[in-house]
């Protein structure tokens, strides 16, 4: 199925609070995070499988991964309720969101992004699962999935899906709002608790475990849908942009 679009939220209020606390120092959830499933678009082009090397970010010291559950939609929708976006889930993958936190940081002041942060590389795989072969781990409208992060072989976090805070039925029928769903858009249900090195970052300090790093093998297992894992690898050369024209962009 070719991916026209990624669209990746973040549900899980855990991460969530950890990674703010990481960036600003406290884990305040702002009120707009609990109103609507906030989420970006990511880039369909830059898709890897499991197995598949990932070269670190061209200029990015400070590199990490993210688990994450997909939802794979496997028929058009316009503007859907919930209960009518259900049908419209084919089923589900394992997807990692690897982020240039660095970079991420920088770009974000301006008040746009993630975009350079979060560009270069997506794994998702190892297949996908339809919803009746999860049924056994429904509950409610949540699938309680147990989701497991090593990296090297060593457990970083744990969680389970049915903690994110609005079903992929919810995400379905807000991303529709307005627009087109289209069969195989992804919508990545956000990092779960635990996931990534930014929230252990923002609960036990930067120094409580490195970003990753050349060589390091990052692997991802969600009960009932499998494992993905990468290999970390040197990144390309960095071809420099020129600053902006300060002060000469409008009139004194």
């Amino acid at each position: 199925v070719p991916v026209a679009t990624v669209r990746d939220f973040i549900t899980f209020e855990q991460h969530t609070a950890g990674s703010l606390r990481s960036v600003r120092g406290d884990a305040e959830v702002p009120d707009a995070w609990y109103q609507a499933p906030a989420f970006y678009f990511s880039n369909p082009h830059a898709l890897y499988g499991s197995g598949h090397d990932i070269p670190i970010p061209p200029g990015s010291h400070k590199f990490d991964c993210e688990l994450e559950v997909a939802a794979l939609i496997g028929a058009d929708g316009y503007n859907l309720s919930p209960q009518q976006a259900v049908d419209c889930i084919y089923g589900l993958t394992i997807l990692n969101d690897w982020s240039a936190r660095d970079i991420q940081t920088r770009e974000m002041q301006v008040g746009l992004g993630p975009a350079k942060g979060k560009d270069t590389a997506t794994t998702v795989g190892p297949v996908v699962v339809t919803l009746d072969e999860l049924e056994e781990y429904r509950r409610g409208n949540r699938y309680d999935l147990h989701m497991e992060l090593k990296i090297n072989g060593r457990t970083v976090g744990t969680d389970s899906l049915a903690n994110m805070a609005w079903s992929f039925a919810d995400l379905a029928a807000y991303a529709s709002r307005g627009t087109w769903i289209r069969r195989g858009d992804l919508l990545g249900s956000g990092t779960c608790g635990g996931g990534c090195l930014a929230e252990l970052w923002g609960w036990n300090g930067v120094d409580s475990i490195p970003s990753l790093h050349e060589g390091d093998v990052v692997t991802m297992t969600v009960e009932g849908i499998g494992t993905i894992h990468n290999r970390i690898v040197k990144g390309i050369p960095v071809h420099p942009i020129p600053e902006a024209l300060a002060g000469r962009c409008f009139p004194a």
